[in-house]
Formats: C-alpha cells, sequence, structure tokens
C-alpha cells in the first residue's frame, strides 16, 4: 500500500473543478511514494454541486478509468488535508491504494448480506465499513446499528448527507448489482451506501466530541419515551434549572440559557449496565460511548425534560452545552491517540481497528490516507477561524492525505452521534 492521491479544488462550474481535481490526482499518481493504479476513489462534493452529482461521478471516473469503484456523498461543506470548504462550490477526492479483493461497495441495490458478504463478493467478509446515510430514511439510527452487526468488528465510521438540495450519495461497484438492477447510475438518494473492508485493511478510528458537561451525571430513574421525569428520583425539570442557575420565573433568559444546553446520554446495555468513562467525564469531555442530543421541550406539569433521544431507565444523563476550547483540546487528544497506535512495540488494535487487540510488538506504520467527518455545527469557525478544525488535524497528523465532509449526523461504532467529528486513517507499513 502506497500513500493515497488527494485533491481537492473550487470552482462556480463543476467541470472547472473537476478538471483542476483530476489534474492534481494525475501528477500525484506519477509520484514514486504515491500509488500509481488506485482502484477505489473516495468522492465527496458540496451542495452547490448536487444537482449536477451524476454529471460529477460519469466525469471523474471516465477521466480516471482506472479507478473501478467510487463511494462518496454530499455535505453542506468537505474537507481536504488542510482546507475546509463551506458555502462554496467545491470536491474533494481520495484514491485508495487497496486491493480489490479487500473491499466492496455496497448501496441499495448492491447491499451486504446478514454474513458481511457483497453481491458478487464471495471470499469477502466485512470486517468494518465507511457509511453515507440520508438522514430522511425511516429509522436511520436502527438501519445503522443492524449495518454494524454485518460487519466482523461491529465497527463503523461515516455520516448522514448534509445538503440545502438533492441529499445524493456515490456508490458505483466494480463487483456488480443484485439482478435486475445493472442499470443503476452509481448516484443514490435515501438508504445507506458505502465501502465495507475486509480484515487485512488496517485502520484507526477514533470519536472527539464537540460539547463539555454543565455539572455532575445523573441516572434516569423514570422516563416515558422521549420524556425524562426524574433523575436521581428527583424532578428531572427541577435538576435542569438548578444546573443552569435559571427559573421559569424569568422565560426570556431562561429561554436563551436552555437554548444552549444539550444532552449527553449513555443508555444501557443488553445487560442493564452503562458504559460511562469517569476519567473523561472527571477532565470536561464526554468519552465515545455518549450521545449529545438536543433537549426539545419542557414538561412543567410532569416536571419533565423532553430530548431528542428515547432515554430508557437506567441510563445516564449530563446536561451539556458546545464548548470550542474543550472542542479543540479533544480533538488534538484523538489525534495523538491515533499517533500512538502507530509508534511501534504498542498495543494495537487487529486489522479492522475496532475489535481484537494484538500484543505483539509491530513496526512503525505510517499513514496512507485518512477520512474525516465532522458536524456541520462544527467547523473552522467554531474553533476560530476559517479551516482551524482541519489545520489542527494537521499540525497533530502531519501532512497526510485526507478527505471528508461536514455531515448532519456523524457515524461511529453503531451509533449516530451528533456535534463530533470521527477521525479514521488507513494504515500502511513504515
Amino acid at each position: 500500500m502506497k500513500r493515497f492521491p488527494q485533491a481537492h479544488a473550487t470552482h462556480p462550474q463543476w467541470r472547472m473543478a473537476a478538471a483542476m481535481v483530476v489534474a492534481q490526482l494525475r501528477a500525484q499518481m506519477a509520484l514514486p511514494d504515491h500509488a500509481h493504479q488506485p482502484s477505489l476513489g473516495l468522492l465527496y462534493i458540496t451542495d452547490h454541486f448536487a444537482d449536477d452529482a451524476q454529471a460529477v461521478l460519469e466525469c471523474v471516473s471516465a477521466e480516471l478509468p482506472e479507478v473501478t469503484d467510487w463511494a462518496g456523498t454530499v455535505g453542506v461543506g468537505v474537507s481536504a488535508s488542510n482546507v475546509e470548504y463551506f458555502d462554496e462550490p467545491a470536491l474533494s477526492v481520495m484514491l485508495c491504494d487497496l486491493s480489490p479483493d479487500q473491499y466492496r461497495v455496497f448501496s441499495g441495490v448492491a447491499p451486504l448480506s446478514a454474513s458481511g458478504r457483497a453481491e458478487g463478493g464471495e471470499g469477502f467478509v466485512a470486517h468494518t465499513a465507511l457509511v453515507h446515510a440520508d438522514a430522511g430514511t425511516p429509522e436511520v439510527g436502527e438501519l445503522i446499528a443492524e449495518m454494524a452487526d454485518r460487519t466482523g468488528s461491529g465497527y463503523l465510521f461515516g455520516g448522514l448527507a448534509g445538503s440545502r438540495g438533492p441529499t445524493v450519495q456515490f456508490a458505483l461497484g466494480s463487483a456488480g448489482n443484485i439482478s435486475g438492477q445493472g442499470a443503476a447510475s452509481g448516484v443514490f438518494h435515501g438508504g445507506l451506501s458505502g465501502v465495507a473492508f475486509g480484515r487485512d485493511v488496517g485502520i484507526v478510528s477514533r470519536v472527539t466530541q464537540g460539547a463539555q458537561p454543565i455539572a455532575a451525571t445523573h441516572v434516569v430513574t423514570e422516563s416515558e419515551g422521549h420524556l425524562v421525569t426524574r433523575l436521581d428520583g428527583e424532578p428531572a425539570l427541577d435538576v435542569l434549572l438548578r444546573e443552569l442557575e435559571i427559573s421559569l420565573d424569568h422565560p426570556e433568559h431562561a429561554m436563551s440559557r436552555l437554548r444552549q444546553t444539550l444532552v449527553g446520554l449513555t443508555r444501557p446495555g443488553p445487560d442493564g449496565a452503562t458504559a460511562w468513562s469517569d476519567s473523561a467525564h472527571r477532565r470536561g469531555a464526554f468519552g465515545h460511548e455518549v450521545i449529545v442530543r438536543h433537549i426539545i421541550g419542557l414538561d412543567p406539569v410532569r416536571r419533565g425534560v423532553a430530548i431528542a433521544e428515547l432515554a430508557p431507565e437506567g441510563s445516564r444523563l449530563a446536561f451539556c452545552e458546545r464548548h470550542a476550547q474543550a472542542a479543540r483540546a479533544d480533538l488534538m487528544r484523538v489525534c495523538a491517540e491515533v499517533r500512538e497506535e502507530l509508534e511501534p512495540e504498542e498495543l494495537l488494535f487487529g486489522a479492522g481497528g475496532a475489535g481484537d487487540v494484538d500484543t505483539a510488538p509491530k513496526p512503525a506504520r505510517a499513514i496512507a490516507g485518512a477520512v474525516y467527518v465532522s458536524c456541520a455545527g462544527r467547523g473552522g469557525p467554531h474553533f476560530g477561524g476559517p479551516s482551524a478544525e482541519l489545520q489542527i488535524v494537521r499540525h497533530a497528523l502531519g501532512d497526510v492525505p485526507l478527505v471528508g465532509f461536514f455531515a448532519g449526523g456523524e457515524i461511529a461504532h453503531h451509533r449516530l452521534y451528533g456535534y463530533t467529528g470521527v477521525l479514521t486513517v488507513f494504515v500502511r507499513e513504515a
């Protein structure tokens, strides 16, 4: 595996942007340390080009005939190695130097089976997967969890497409489609699509949270669906008002504070136990086990708080707020953890990067390419300036090929997150 060619461009006309990207990729493919014959392309476009998605895919695939498989989606912004394009016409492409027998592009016309095998994928079994999804798909959270069950490690990474126009996904695979779907164009609306990777594709992946707990965590002791009525035996609304130091007798001030407040929730597992990182909470951050959701209403009669997530009894809950400094520190932390994974003589994840642990000494490994999916509510301005978020990643990881997009929700493990960043790197022997 060699370094992945990566290119990006912005231009009001998609043809010009695509031509600039292809020229950059061709130049990199001629370099000795870059892949010469990559077969998998990851393509991300901003929603300015969403209406022309089919034409964009046809153009880049025709200009790069050696790339036989494509996956990607649309975002309100796209990212590259050191820059983000927000609210402007742009595309970002990375070509992955992977053996064709170690990945499969999947979609509604080329699904993964329950065993992790794709249509036409004899001998291939999914270990991890890059997933793009449409937020408008019914029960999308459940579909993501089901998709995780179809991989050997149970680990997914990716995000929900974000667009002010058509919500499109790219999924064009050389392995073909199921019977009767041979004429599928490679551009899809709705559902899930992406790339499944075999066990021999080495990845390291981390989730960085963008919210900071305001006070201590609580146990949900009484709830009904989305309405939490008691925390630690107390009325949930009373706990919220006390921790925010507000009163409903002063609604203007209270509503301003409530609009800035979110909920960090960890639901109990099948055994009733709740995973909760006390060390992360002590340092004023959330671990990957926490999902952040909005407060969607208050119930003064029942003294309850309604949140945008089911909160069964036994869940752990903490009121939180978005915090730029905490988000910056947490992003630097996960980048440091990724670097440590690549050091020699360390305990490294198995080839899937999210399951088994191999205790044998390993030679130093390098990053061949990276995918970074960040919340559309984060981005450079939240971190202090244009492209600041991507510059933090580059400062921590070095000048590595990177693509990604700003999503309407982030996918990691088997969950759908919000206000997070999901950083995943492909590793190779140094």
